[in-house]
């Protein structure tokens, strides 16, 4: 053979086969996939979201149009601010503290001195997993004014009964508490989960700097925590603005209102009072609160220090 013809055999085997262009059923295959999930976010969420927006522009059950009759009404709606007042009472307070407690928690489980940290773990997890019915009877069992666990334990001590939850300020508390129990393991899952992936070169870097524990925490562990702290805030404070459970299943928004949220009046509006034109509109209204409160918290707490 020729060097001719022997280079361009060389050739001819090192080009690369022609790519072969998929047929028209192939390159629909995927999108076939798709249509029983595309499906279902329509008939589940997107529909439900379209219909809820029409009927805060509507009333009564033949759904009349009345513009923005709702909205107005509910802006001059005295229950509606005291609700209002109620769940940011929730936030301002609940909130923080599950928080702190659940970056403290996430750091005591993450030491390597303490023993038994996946079987602690497990069990400060565990309380998420109760259905929010379920654990609203268990704490209205505790606080139960007469036949209450608490009170039982109080008169014991010789301390007098406390009315947890016919009294506005223990009631409040009593939510908060149980609402404390049921999250604080969940959220100390996400803070642990993000303390482990500060890589150890950080802290010997800083123990050769001469940083003690704290100076540690402050500049190592605590930016390290920003992405979690962001999600943290931003999942409970939605998830506070939205109560609703605990004080349906607690205090069926008594003593007085007291314990009444925005997302407990949106549900009487709808299912008790059937003004579910009114109840749309409150929701809408929510909806904007929840989203302006996680653009701020989104911006201030990711933003470089």
């Amino acid at each position: 053979m020729s060097n001719h013809a022997l280079r361009t055999a060389t050739r001819a085997r090192s080009r690369p086969a022609p790519k072969r262009r998929p047929r028209l059923g192939e390159r629909q295959a995927p999108y076939v996939f798709l249509v029983p999930m595309a499906l279902l976010f329509l008939a589940f969420k997107l529909y439900p979201f379209g219909y809820s927006a029409w009927l805060s522009f509507t009333t009564g059950s033949e759904e009349t149009y009345v513009g923005l009759d709702n909205y107005t009404r509910l802006f001059g709606d005295e229950l509606f601010y005291q609700a209002l007042r109620n769940t940011a009472f929730f936030v301002v307070i609940q909130v923080p503290v599950m928080l702190l407690l659940a970056l403290v928690l996430a750091v005591a489980l993450n030491s390597a001195l303490l023993r038994l940290r996946r079987t602690l773990r497990l069990v400060f997890f565990l309380p998420i997993v109760m259905g929010l019915v379920a654990y609203g009877i268990l704490f209205g069992a505790l606080f139960a004014n007469d036949f209450g666990t608490v009170n039982a334990l109080l008169a014991d001590l010789g301390l007098p009964r406390v009315n947890w939850l016919g009294d506005p300020l223990t009631a409040r508390f009593s939510v908060i508490l149980a609402m404390l129990w049921h999250y604080t393991g969940y959220f100390s899952v996400i803070f642990l989960a993000q303390l482990q992936s500060i890589p150890d070169e950080l802290y010997d870097a800083a123990a050769t700097d001469g940083a003690g524990a704290w100076q540690k925490f402050r500049h190592v562990t605590l930016p390290g925590l920003r992405p979690a702290v962001v999600l943290t805030a931003v999942m409970a404070t939605a998830g506070t603005l939205q109560l609703f459970d605990e004080p349906y299943v607690l205090t069926n928004g008594g003593p007085d209102g007291a314990t009444t949220t925005i997302g407990l009046y949106m549900y009487l509006n709808g299912f008790t009072y059937f003004d579910f034109g009114y109840a749309s509109a409150i929701g809408w209204v929510l909806t904007a609160i929840i989203g302006v409160i996680a653009l701020v918290q989104v911006k201030v707490l990711g933003r470089e220090r």
